[in-house]
């Protein structure tokens, strides 16, 4: 059985949590970080020198941090090649998409969303906020364009493309902003929320982390 540490209102945890869910994967998860503490605890460390989450030790003794590495591991494990294909461009391609979700999307997504929920409303920046807004809809302009293409980021099945990508797309339809018209990306993201794995490892209330003044 898996091991996860993690919180689950860690978008990080989140996203290694989707992808057991969809891998239907026996598992445990223990709460670790943030008001549950346990980060600074010598034998966690021991596993993550990091004091991050999340970090998963797997049936056969392997111990994983980095949650986009944990990922592509539960995916490149699973004989079925579910959510990663085996071989051939496919493969290569939805690795791609990986990498330019977590570098032009999700990244901006979380900055942006430190900047408005992470943050009290009295030391918000508006300058701030509007510049990691900027860089989320250029992020969200080229996903738009591809999901007018195909179902998924990648192709047409679920992918480890879109574990990485969606996880954060929750927090992007919900947090309270300004959000213009993405007519593809809102019918993708419609479609993940149908998902049961999404529903209820992604789709998580994040009221406990909002800062109030």
């Amino acid at each position: 059985m898996l091991t996860v540490w993690g919180r689950a209102t860690s978008s990080n945890v989140q996203k290694v949590m989707w992808s057991v869910g969809e891998l239907g994967l026996a598992h445990r998860r223990i709460d670790l970080g943030g008001h549950f503490g346990g980060l600074d605890k010598p034998e966690y460390r021991a596993l993550n020198p990091n004091g991050l989450v999340p970090t998963v030790e797997f049936e056969d003794g392997l111990v994983m941090f980095e949650s986009n590495a944990i990922v592509r591991q539960l995916a490149r494990t699973d004989p079925e090649r579910r959510l990663w294909p085996a071989g051939g461009h496919a493969e290569a391609v939805t690795d791609m998409w990986a990498e330019w979700a977590q570098l032009n999307a999700c990244r901006h997504i979380t900055a942006l969303f430190w900047a408005v929920v992470r943050t009290a409303p009295s030391k918000r920046d508006p300058a701030q906020i509007a510049s990691h807004l900027r860089a989320t809809l250029d992020g969200l302009a080229i996903a738009e364009a591809e999901l007018g293409k195909r179902a998924f980021l990648a192709g047409e099945t679920l992918s480890i493309a879109d574990i990485v990508f969606a996880h954060t797309l929750y927090r992007y339809f919900t947090m309270e902003i300004e959000r213009p018209a993405l007519p593809n990306t809102e019918r993708y993201y419609r479609a993940m929320t149908e998902r049961p794995a999404y529903a209820e490892h992604v789709m998580v209330d994040y009221q406990v982390l909002r800062v109030h003044d």
